[in-house]
């Protein structure tokens, strides 16, 4: 089925040329069904690059998806005309007596500083507390989640002594959740970020349950026990090419100390084109997370703030499962030669392996 996007928005011609199904807003009002209500919180300074991506994920679930932009008010874009923002975008006062099925919260290329030394940060956390009441299920992505899971939960940020940087190996922790059911035990993720969680007090916390983990990056996906919250620190979303034009942009400036993307070139080749290693589970997570938001949320979203604030979020069709622990034996964490997975495996642990 189509996402439905505002009329004019820049992303719908290289969706069309995708072959992916975008309906413009006055197109989709002629098709009589409820559609699944998003709204996306962009907060990364390239609005369009980060539309596309998005809407090219959203656009993988048979449902019909209409979508909303939202953009804070204390902070001023310089990567994105005004005219887009002011054609396409509203802030939270505009849109604060809407419900949505999901909302969706990128990163920001703020790891380094301290959250609340962010000039939207106050602005941030009310938009996170009206979502708590108005919105069904919120995915985070990398920042993002940082910000929820320390803002929400309490969970601290820091900073890593090198940048995370490339494409990494995430180990399946609970094959039956909803949220990651027909991952592969191990897929791959994109990360860019310079900052972590604190493990101990994201498995401390009796309402967080971790869904992937890696050897390299640690916990990728977090969720809520009632799946009301996702928790992306990897990058999914991110296309190709967007790793590569990170390094080339960090190169061309000068800048010091620039990791090379792991895992990412083809023999660790920059002038090769980048393997595309984990389009698949992509668009399975974003795919289960949004047909588990139609299969739970109510058909009139004006009943989510009572749902939300009654604790009642699908629950009685969740299947609850205690996150499993990374694996028990002696699997080595997978080696690379800079083209995809090709080393590792069981220690000869007896005759069996």
């Amino acid at each position: 089925m189509p996402i439905t996007v505002p009329t004019g928005l820049p992303a719908r011609s290289i969706l069309d040329s995708e072959r992916i199904f975008a309906l413009e807003t006055h197109e989709a009002e002629r098709q009589e069904m409820r559609p699944l209500r998003l709204v996306i919180l962009n907060l990364m300074p390239k609005k369009v690059e980060t539309e596309t991506q998005l809407l090219r994920l959203i656009s993988k679930s048979p449902l019909q998806v209409d979508v909303d932009f939202m953009k804070t008010s204390t902070h001023e874009a310089t990567h994105t005309s005004q005219d887009h923002l002011v054609k396409f975008y509203e802030n939270l006062d505009a849109l604060r007596n809407n419900c949505y099925d999901g909302l969706i919260v990128t990163g920001a290329p703020v790891e380094q500083l301290e959250f609340e030394e962010i000039d939207y940060w106050d602005e941030l956390t009310r938009i996170l507390d009206w979502a708590g009441s108005h919105v069904f299920s919120t995915m985070y992505l990398c920042w993002g989640a940082m910000a929820a899971l320390y803002h929400r939960y309490g969970v601290a940020k820091h900073l890593l002594d090198r940048k995370l940087f490339g494409v990494f190996p995430q180990y399946l922790q609970d094959e039956y959740c909803f949220i990651t059911n027909g991952f592969d035990e191990i897929s791959l993720q994109p990360h860019s970020r310079l900052a972590g969680v604190d493990e101990d007090q994201v498995r401390a916390c009796p309402d967080l349950q971790v869904l992937t983990w890696g050897p390299q990056s640690g916990p990728g996906l977090i969720c809520t026990q009632d799946f009301s919250e996702i928790f992306s620190l990897g990058h999914w979303e991110y296309d190709r090419a967007t790793l590569a034009q990170e390094y080339r942009r960090d190169t061309d400036r000068g800048l010091c100390n620039v990791p090379f993307p792991t895992n990412y070139f083809p023999h660790d080749d920059p002038t090769l084109e980048p393997v595309f290693s984990w389009r698949a589970h992509a668009n399975l997570l974003w795919r289960n997370w949004l047909n588990w938001v139609y299969e739970t949320t109510p058909y009139d979203l004006a009943m989510v703030p009572a749902l939300r604030a009654a604790g009642k979020l699908g629950t009685d069709r969740s299947i609850r499962h205690e996150p499993g622990a990374p694996r028990r034996d002696r699997y080595r964490p997978l080696e690379t030669d800079g083209y995809g997975l090709v080393r590792g495996g069981f220690d000869k642990v007896n005759e069996e392996f």
